[in-house]
């Protein structure tokens, strides 16, 4: 990245920068509360800083399906980390925009630590025209604030506190920023899973769930597309000729949906149905899109089983299933416990509570998670509405999350 200038008003300086952080406390309770204060009220001081950061992402449409768009996102990103002292490879993408890697040396020989995100939105260019950003109640709205450029921002906060502390950073750190995480992470997932095996744990810059809680298990993600067809026919004049694809599908998603095993955290949902030409026309075509949520990583086979042998109620009609399972579960193993743990621990040295949850929706943390590595999600901004018109995030919250990264970049 070469010709970048540095970001000039949004980030502090590096000599006024380290001060507060780079306080130390002789042993002691009382000093201890001491240094934790002064290590909070360093991100305080930035709140501002932090909010026109995210401000300054959001305002830069980016989303999934938009190579060019999100290229600009990409290419703002990477300059913006470097600007920090970090060294940014462009991983190249043909259907969407180019991932960003960025790596920062440490002082001791570790293995790095992954903080791994998106930059892509699910918002359509123009979105910014009826959902500008604005500040209202103490809460930053816009498209994507919260899914993930909130997050994206801590990761930068993060990494200057660290530097201003040690003068560099003490351990090594590898950022990940994807384009395509919103639509499956087909260009990214290998890069992913390479970068998560060489570290010694992966943060997730997603946003944090209800009541700030970080994210200890997701559900796994999959989707089917289940086509069947049938044979046309004129529906008036030959309508006993004719063998219906709708027909057929309906009987297929009233199947389906008897594989749905709520109480052990199994759901199936035909979300998408499309079929026919015309209403006088006896439909030869008719497809379904799937969506399958799956708890644990044993249920995959068993239900991946039972989709593909389905067979068709009228044996006039075809049916032709695809898809898979894309995104494995993130279950709360041992690593992941142990990771959350230190968490609780650094939290509860500025008096907070840290909640843990488990939620259906899937990220790229469960690629990691998947591979064994450590995983801990949800470490990214506090707030609600993520890909609906009232998303925002809980400027309040920022401070004490930047806090909680830092720390958890030296510990994990």
């Amino acid at each position: 990245m070469q010709g970048k200038k540095k970001a000039e008003s949004t980030r502090p300086g590096k000599a006024e920068s380290g001060k507060a952080w780079r306080a130390k406390a002789r042993p002691g309770k009382t000093q201890s509360n001491a240094l934790w204060g002064e290590r909070l009220r360093y991100f305080e001081a930035r709140q501002q800083q932090i909010v026109d950061t995210i401000r300054e992402f959001a305002a830069i449409e980016s989303p999934s399906d938009n190579k060019l768009a999100a290229d600009r996102m990409g290419t703002l990103l990477a300059a913006r980390f470097e600007a920090s002292g970090g060294h940014a490879r462009i991983h190249r993408a043909e259907h969407f925009a180019d991932s960003v890697q960025i790596d920062f040396p440490g002082r001791e020989k570790l293995r790095p630590v992954l903080l791994l995100g998106h930059f892509d939105t699910v918002y359509p260019l123009g979105t910014l025209e009826k959902m500008p950003c604005r500040i209202a109640d103490g809460r930053l709205y816009g498209p994507g604030v919260l899914d993930m450029k909130s997050g994206i921002a801590l990761m930068l906060y993060a990494i200057e506190a660290l530097q201003s502390e040690h003068s560099g950073l003490l351990r090594p750190v590898t950022v990940l920023l994807v384009s395509d995480e919103e639509v499956g992470s087909h260009s990214s997932r290998k890069i992913t899973e390479t970068l998560a095996m060489e570290s010694s744990a992966v943060l997730v810059l997603e946003p944090a769930a209800a009541r700030g809680a970080v994210k200890t298990a997701r559900k796994g993600v999959g989707e089917y597309i289940l086509n069947v067809k049938g044979i046309a026919a004129h529906a008036g004049l030959d309508p006993g000729k004719g063998h219906s694809a709708i027909v057929e599908l309906a009987q297929q998603i009233v199947a389906i949906s008897k594989l749905n095993d709520l109480r052990r955290g199994l759901s199936v949902n035909a979300g998408v149905v499309r079929g026919g030409t015309r209403t006088n026309v006896i439909a030869a075509e008719a497809t379904a899109e799937i969506d399958v949520r799956i708890k644990e990583a044993k249920q995959a086979t068993t239900l991946d089983r039972k989709i593909r042998s389905l067979k068709p109620f009228d044996k006039h009609c075809e049916l032709h299933i695809e898809g898979g399972i894309n995104r494995m579960p993130m279950e709360r193993t041992a690593g992941v416990a142990a990771l959350y743990k230190k968490a609780q621990a650094i939290a509860r040295e500025i008096n907070w509570k840290l909640e843990e949850a488990a939620v259906g929706g899937g990220s790229d943390g469960n690629f990691t998670a998947a591979l064994g590595v450590p995983t801990l999600d949800g470490m990214g901004g506090f707030g609600a509405g993520a890909h609906a018109l009232h998303e925002h995030i809980v400027i309040s919250e920022l401070p004490r999350r930047a806090l909680l990264l830092a720390r958890m970049i030296e510990t994990a």
